[in-house]
C-alpha cells in the first residue's frame, strides 16, 4: 500500500496476527498511533512516516469490507480512495424522541465527579492536607524562632552597651 522497501503486511505494521479480532486491531492501532503521533514526536520524520503507515493499516484492517478484500489480495487503490476513514468509535445513536424518553423514566442524575474523586483519591487528599498543615506549623515555628533570636540579640546587645557605658562613666569619674 505505501512505498515501503521491505514489504510488511498491514498486520505486521500494527503488530497483530492475521486472526486478530477487530477489538485487538483497534487496541493495537491506538497504542501505535499514540506512540508515533506527530504531536508526541515533534520534528521526527520517521515517527510521522510510521504514524501514517499505522493509520493506513488501521484504515484497511479497521473496516470489515476492506479487510476482507486485503486478505483475499483484491484490495485496490480505488477501494482505499473511496473508503471512509474509520473514526475508531461506534456509530452514534440517534437522539431519543420524547416518547422514548418518557418510557425510560426520569434521567439519571449527572455524574458527580467530586464524589468520584474523593472516593478514589480521598486518602491521598487527606495526606496532602495533613502535610500542608504540618509545613505551615513548621514555617510559623521557624518564623517565631527567628523573631525570638533577633529579640535575644537586641537584648544582649543592649545589656552589653549598658555595661560598657557604665564602665566608661565609672572610669570617666576618676
Amino acid at each position: 500500500i505505501s512505498g515501503e522497501a521491505p514489504r510488511r503486511t498491514l498486520y505486521e505494521v500494527l503488530g497483530v496476527p492475521p486472526t486478530a479480532t477487530p477489538a485487538q486491531i483497534k487496541a493495537a492501532y491506538y497504542q501505535q498511533s499514540f506512540r508515533f503521533h506527530p504531536d508526541r514526536n515533534a520534528g521526527s520524520a520517521a515517527a510521522a512516516e510510521r504514524f501514517a503507515t499505522v493509520s493506513e493499516a488501521y484504515r484497511v484492517l479497521g473496516s470489515a469490507a476492506l479487510r476482507r478484500k486485503y486478505d483475499l489480495g483484491a484490495l485496490s487503490r480505488e477501494d482505499l480512495r473511496d473508503a471512509p476513514r474509520p473514526s475508531g468509535r461506534a456509530p452514534a445513536a440517534p437522539p431519543p424522541t420524547r416518547a422514548a424518553a418518557a418510557r425510560r423514566g426520569p434521567a439519571p442524575p449527572p455524574f458527580d465527579f467530586d464524589a468520584f474523586y474523593r472516593a478514589h483519591y480521598g486518602e491521598q487528599l487527606e495526606r496532602e492536607r495533613v502535610l500542608r498543615a504540618r509545613r505551615e506549623r513548621l514555617r510559623l515555628y521557624r518564623e517565631e524562632a527567628a523573631a525570638q533570636g533577633r529579640l535575644r540579640f537586641l537584648t544582649d546587645l543592649t545589656v552589653g552597651l549598658v555595661f560598657v557605658l557604665g564602665f566608661a562613666m565609672l572610669y570617666g569619674l576618676k
